[in-house]
């Protein structure tokens, strides 16, 4: 401890000593607005913030509580009780100056809520069910009504307008009702419980407060400006806000999909789509303005919208990220810390109230969230982690504060006493809820739904997110459009379909592609992928709730026929856009589409074989200006005639990448027809000569193994077939006669050359093999 303490000391009493310079520095230019001092703010807050956020990390601490000190030092707190003249010429009280570093603070609480909607996960939320929603709400209403009561009884010389005390109670009730979703979530993910069922409980429930309480907010600071209780003002704010959010998220949730995908694909210059999500946030924020509701309900939801897109999640989070982290956060916070002042703690009648405050908060949470989860139906050890976890308040609260006394509402003292009780109870969180959580020993089949989920985290198909599809209507493209329909079904995973036609061949109607073509296809293979995926879900919510409350929810077919409903968090349907082009029109279109951020590009036209065991120079032309991963079927048996039959399906592998890519997507191929897959692992002697007898060396039964259990993870049933004696092509092509595959799905490696070619293996096999091949290759 005292060296880590020696290692950040210098680093500090450095930042203290240019805060003492810029003081010097802008005492000189007292009396007009300076952007130097703007600048030397701006470098101090971030600096300091960052220095005692990394602090505060390492000693298991929220870093946002690091932010907050560091604003607290170099306020009237502890710089300014030490050199008052320097702090008051570093962060002068001067209106024009002032107004500079608040504006970046401003702007810094949109940021702030953008991005606590983009991690705000509403699917959490619906697949937690009742047990959050019970938390989240009983641990509202009981601080609430407890602070509104103790606003409406507070001292006089606390209030700035005793006479209105109605504006300040409902402020101080939100402001120790309110757990915050960032600090919960920061706790439980450096806890690794992000995904233990109490951890998704947890998480879950501080969702639903974060998102109800910027809704009680919002309305709140509307009744506030009005200084009263007035009915048509809070009809319009709540019929607003119910307008807003449903239009949000319905209508909305497409528009701003489609308004993602289009900046993607249609700008060239640098980070369109941020430019995009920026304008979306100011806009989304300036409409609940405009209906009567404050602008922080605006930047949220546009948060919790482009956090659900599809596609480019993880772009513009990495690149928002970034920014609201190192820029606009230390700065909001460290001007939070700025503007409370500690020392009136000094004052034992002031100390007192502010102990009274902490506790109610404390103690008012606590028993809210724990009557919430037994009413929820959680066990108490359970119940106990949940009030340990939601008695954080930290970001929210601050946040709540600062809006209450820049609009006159809060008085200097009771700012500080609110930033006081949301620094205690956040410190106190992290160390209470590892106590709580050390007594919960996780279970058998919670374990194993865990290593199934993180494993298929690091998986190829999970991080696809978007498709490209070139497709004809022959039966080699129809059974590429099924497969990719059985694919991108399961996650909804946005698909771009382009019918390749012949060059004389005129355009196809809409509803004779739709009902007869590729297209249709598509979509009945991603509704089995669907149903598939959302019975699976519907199983493993019945499973977490039984094991979290000990009672088993009626099964579908014990349910009612009235009861029997899809599971909580139904997969969206695909989204997807269509356009056709020639073979020749395809190279180009292909070549422009590869820009936009595929991850994958499934091909399948009638003309697929060429010489030598190379594919047809259609389909590379086609595939000629798209670099990355790419499946290329060819349909035989019952396949050409029904597409959409059940499949058998064989995997040869041999242990390196792109057969283990090939035997992911085969497994997702299983899995969405629930059919069982065969490993087929082929190990000549004649190329070691250390084999003897058949027998497989330790580590090919290690990977064997691996691949099976891979496949039982994802609820696929998987056997191992092996020959040793035997070349590749003819012992897959034996294995296909003998117990009667009818797809094949290999991984290969393209080869250099103007043809497209994956190897002899791959080329003898889609030469000879009488059931239909699917190739991917890297």
């Amino acid at each position: 401890m005292r060296r880590a303490f020696s290692g950040w000391l210098p680093p500090l009493v450095g930042a203290l000593i240019l805060c003492s310079a810029a003081g010097a520095f802008a005492a000189e230019q007292a009396g007009k607005p300076s952007t130097p001092l703007f600048v030397t703010e701006v470098l101090i807050l971030v600096v300091a913030g960052r220095l005692l956020g990394e602090a505060m990390q390492r000693l298991g601490q929220p870093s946002v509580m690091g932010h907050l000190l560091a604003g607290v030092v170099l306020g009237p707190s502890v710089f300014g009780a030490l050199w008052p003249e320097a702090q008051q010429a570093l962060f002068p009280s001067e209106a024009a100056q002032k107004g500079m570093i608040d504006a970046v603070g401003q702007v810094g609480v949109l940021m702030l809520l953008l991005l606590a909607g983009m991690e705000t996960d509403i699917g959490l939320a619906r697949r937690t069910g009742r047990a959050s929603l019970a938390v989240s709400i009983c641990g509202i209403l009981l601080p609430f009504a407890c602070g509104f009561a103790l606003g409406i009884y507070l001292p006089d010389f606390l209030l700035p307008n005793p006479e209105e005390r109605f504006p300040a109670a409902l402020l101080l009730g939100t402001a120790l009702s309110i757990s915050s979703v960032k600090i919960v979530a920061v706790v439980v993910r450096e806890m690794n419980f992000m995904r233990r069922n109490i951890g998704q409980v947890i998480l879950a429930s501080a969702v639903i407060d974060d998102t109800i309480g910027w809704i009680v907010i919002a309305i709140t600071l509307s009744l506030v400006e009005n200084n009263h209780l007035d009915w048509p003002t809070l009809a319009k704010s709540v019929l607003g806000t119910a307008v807003f959010l449903v239009v949000s998220f319905t209508v909305g949730r497409r528009v701003v999909f489609w308004l993602i995908r289009w900046a993607n694909d249609h700008f060239e210059s640098e980070l369109p789509v941020i430019s995009l999500v920026l304008a979306l946030t100011f806009s989304m924020a300036l409409i609940t303005d405009a209906i009567g509701v404050h602008d922080v309900l605006g930047a949220f939801v546009a948060g919790i919208l482009v956090g659900q897109s599809p596609i480019l999640t993880r772009q513009i989070d990495q690149q928002l990220r970034g920014v609201i982290t190192a820029l606009f956060m230390p700065i909001f916070f460290g001007l939070a810390g700025i503007t409370a002042d500690l020392t009136i703690l000094a004052n034992p009648e002031i100390l007192m109230l502010t102990a009274g405050i902490v506790a109610i908060a404390t103690v008012g949470k606590f028993s809210g969230a724990f009557a919430g989860g037994r009413l929820g139906g959680l066990r108490l050890p359970e119940s106990l982690a949940i009030a340990c976890g939601m008695n954080a308040r930290g970001s929210t609260e601050v946040i709540v504060a600062t809006i209450g006394l820049s609009m006159g509402v809060l008085s200097q003292d009771l700012f500080t006493m609110i930033v006081t009780m949301a620094v205690l109870t956040t410190l106190a969180m992290p160390p209470s809820l590892r106590w709580a959580l050390a007594r919960l020993p996780m279970r058998e089949e919670e374990r194993q739904r865990i290593e199934r989920e993180e494993f298929e985290a690091k998986g190829f198909m999970p991080n696809v997110e978007r498709l490209l599809l070139a497709v004809d209507d022959s039966p080699n493209g129809k059974f590429m459009a099924h497969l990719t329909g059985l694919l991108a079904g399961r996650r909804g995973t946005p698909t771009t379909l382009l019918r390749v036609r012949a060059p004389d061949e005129r355009p196809k109607s809409r509803p004779k592609e739709e009902d007869h073509g590729p297209e249709a296809d598509l979509k009945a293979g991603a509704e089995t992928a669907r149903g598939a995926h959302d019975a699976e879900q519907a199983a493993s919510e019945a499973a977490a709730q039984e094991e979290m409350t000990g009672k088993a929810e009626p099964s579908q077919e014990e349910a009612a026929p009235e009861e029997k409903k899809a599971p909580k968090t139904a997969t969206p349907p695909v989204p997807l856009i269509k356009a056709e082009a020639t073979a020749a029109q395809a190279e180009a279109m292909v070549a422009r589409e590869s820009r936009k951020g595929y991850d994958l590009m499934m091909v399948g036209v009638d003309e697929t074989l060429g010489p030598d065991g190379a594919l047809h120079e259609d389909i590379a032309r086609i595939v000629a200006g798209f670099e990355g991963p790419l499946g290329v079927t060819i349909a035989r048996g019952g396949h050409r005639e029904d597409p959409t039959q059940r499949l058998k399906i064989l995997v040869p592998v041999s242990g390196n990448n792109v057969s283990r890519r090939a035997a992911e997507v085969a497994v997702m191929l299983a899995r969405a027809q629930g059919v069982p897959i065969t490993f087929l692992y082929v190990a000549s002697g004649k190329r070691d000569g250390r084999r003897r007898g058949g027998a497989l060396h330790q580590h090919e039964q290690a990977a064997l193994k691996e691949l099976v259990t891979w496949a039982e993870r994802y609820d696929t049933e998987a056997d191992i077939s092996v020959h040793t004696e035997l070349a590749p092509h003819e012992a897959i092509l034996r294995e296909i006669k003998r117990r009667g595959f009818d797809l094949v799905v290999m991984g290969v490696n393209r080869r250099p050359g103007e043809a497209l070619f994956f190897g002899n293996v791959a080329g003898a096999v889609i030469a000879d093999a009488e059931a239909s091949v699917l190739l991917l290759s890297s």
